[in-house]
C-alpha cells in the first residue's frame, strides 16, 4: 500500500499532481468502511435513545411525570453535547479509530448496566454516563470520513453514516417496545445492549486503518484557538444553529409521541408504539439521498425542501386519525434526516483545518438541540397536549428558515462586494 505522499511519475516540463489515494465508491476498503460506520451509527443511536420508546412504561413503573421520565433521554444527549468537543481533541492525539472503538465499548458496557438501575435518579445518572461515552463517536466519525474519503464522495459517505443512525434508532425502539410488552422495559433495554454489542464487534472488525491521519498534540490553548476560529466563522455558526433547531423538532416529537399514542383516541399497546419507529426507514432513504439533493438543488435548496417536508409533517400530526399521524411522522423524519445530512456534511466541507473540532461543535449543538427539544417537548405536552409540542416544533422550524434566509442574504451581499471590488 503506497503512502499518502506517493507521487505519480512526472514528464519533462510538467509536474503531474499526486494521485488522490483517499477512499471513493468502488475503491478497495470503501465498502468495508461504509458497513463499519453504518454499524457504529446503528449502535450509537440505538443506545442513545434506548429509553425513548419506553417512557410511558418508565413513568408508570417509577410513578413520575412525562417531563421527569424524559430526563432519561435528555441526560444522555446533554452529556454527549458537553463531552463531544473534548473527546474530539483526544481523537486528534490518539486517532479517530481508537477513540471510536473505546467510546462504543464503554457505551455498550453501560448499556448492559442501565437495566439494573434501582430508581429514576440512578437510571438518569447511568444514561448521562452513557451519553458522555458515546460523545467519542460522532465527531470522530465525521473527521475520519473527511480525512479518508474523497471530497466528491463525502456527502454520500456521511449520508450512509447518518442512515446507520436512523436504522439504529428505529431497530432499537422497535426491539425495546416489543420486548418490553412481553417482559418489561428493563429486559427491553438489555436487548438493545446486546444488539449494540454485536454492532460494535462488526465495526471493529471492518473499519480500515486510517491512512491519512496525522497525530496532533493535546494542547488546550491550540484547541481554544481552533474553537474560537470556528465560532467566528459565520457559515459554520449558521450550520450549527440549523443542526440544533432541526434536532429540537425531532427530539420533541419522538420523546412525546409515545405518550400521545398510549392515550385517547389511539390507546396503542407498547409493542405497537415501538413499531411506529419503522418510519425511521424513511430517514435512511432521505439521508442517503442528501448528496443527490444538494447536487440538484444546492445546499440552501435542499434545506428549504427539508423544512417544507418537516412543517407539513408537523401539521398533519395534529389529526386524530392514526393513518394521518403516521404520515406526519414519515414527513417529519424524512425532512429531519435530510436536513441533518446536508448541514453536517457542509460542516466537514467548510472547515479547512480542525475538522474534528468543527464536527464536534456541530454535534454539540445538534445534541443540545435534542436535549432541549426532549425536555421542552415534554413540558409543552404537559401544558398544552400534542398541540403544544407541535407549536414548539413549528417555532424551531421557523428558526431554520430564518437562519437559511439570512445566509442567502449574506451570500448575496458578499458577492456584490466582491463584484464591486473587482
Amino acid at each position: 500500500m503506497p503512502p499518502a505522499s506517493t507521487k505519480a511519475p512526472t514528464t519533462v516540463g510538467a509536474a503531474s499532481p499526486s494521485p488522490d489515494l483517499r477512499l471513493a465508491p468502488g475503491a478497495p476498503g470503501y465498502r468495508r468502511m461504509s458497513f463499519a460506520l453504518f454499524a457504529a451509527g446503528m449502535a450509537a443511536f440505538a443506545l442513545l435513545y434506548s429509553t425513548q420508546a419506553l417512557l410511558p412504561a418508565v413513568s408508570a413503573d417509577f410513578g413520575v411525570s412525562a417531563s421527569a421520565a424524559s430526563w432519561t433521554v435528555s441526560a444522555a444527549t446533554g452529556a454527549l453535547a458537553l463531552c463531544v468537543l473534548p473527546l474530539s481533541a483526544v481523537s486528534e492525539r490518539f486517532g479517530r479509530r481508537t477513540v471510536m472503538t473505546v467510546a462504543l465499548a464503554v457505551a455498550v458496557v453501560l448499556g448492559l448496566l442501565v437495566p439494573l438501575a434501582p430508581n429514576l435518579p440512578w437510571l438518569v445518572a447511568l444514561r448521562a454516563l452513557q451519553g458522555a461515552a458515546l460523545a467519542g463517536l460522532p465527531a470522530s466519525a465525521m473527521a475520519y470520513l473527511a480525512e479518508e474519503v474523497r471530497p466528491k464522495a463525502l456527502v454520500a459517505a456521511i449520508g450512509l453514516f447518518v442512515a446507520g443512525n436512523s436504522i439504529g434508532g428505529m431497530s432499537g425502539r422497535i426491539l425495546t417496545g416489543w420486548v418490553a410488552q412481553v417482559a418489561g422495559w428493563r429486559v427491553g433495554l438489555a436487548a438493545v445492549g446486546v444488539m449494540a454489542l454485536a454492532c460494535a464487534l462488526v465495526f471493529r472488525a471492518l473499519l480500515p486503518r486510517a491512512r491519512h491521519f496525522t497525530p496532533g498534540s493535546l494542547n488546550p490553548l491550540a484547541l481554544a484557538r481552533t474553537v474560537r476560529g470556528h465560532l467566528s466563522d459565520p457559515l459554520l455558526l449558521r450550520l450549527y444553529a440549523i443542526g440544533a433547531l432541526f434536532m429540537t423538532v425531532f427530539g420533541a416529537v419522538y420523546t412525546v409521541i409515545g405518550y400521545r399514542l398510549v392515550e385517547a383516541p389511539f390507546h396503542l399497546p407498547q409493542g405497537v408504539i415501538g413499531s411506529i419507529f419503522l418510519v425511521y426507514l424513511v430517514g435512511t432513504v432521505s439521508s442517503a439521498a442528501a448528496g443527490k439533493l444538494v447536487a440538484r438543488l444546492g445546499r440552501r435548496g435542499a434545506l428549504y425542501l427539508a423544512v417544507t417536508t418537516t412543517t407539513t409533517g408537523l401539521l398533519l400530526s395534529l389529526a386524530d386519525s392514526l393513518a394521518t399521524v403516521l404520515l406526519g411522522l414519515v414527513l417529519i423524519t424524512a425532512g429531519f434526516f435530510a436536513g441533518h445530512a446536508v448541514a453536517s456534511s457542509s460542516v466537514s466541507r467548510t472547515a479547512k483545518t480542525g475538522r474534528a473540532q468543527a464536527s464536534a461543535l456541530y454535534q454539540s449543538a445538534y445534541y443540545l438541540g435534542s436535549s432541549v427539544g426532549g425536555t421542552l417537548g415534554a413540558v409543552a405536552f404537559h401544558a398544552g397536549g400534542w398541540s403544544g409540542t407541535v407549536a414548539l416544533g413549528l417555532l424551531a422550524v421557523l428558526g431554520v428558515v430564518s437562519v437559511t434566509l439570512y445566509g442567502t442574504h449574506a451570500a448575496r451581499v458578499h458577492d456584490r462586494r466582491v463584484a464591486a471590488a473587482a
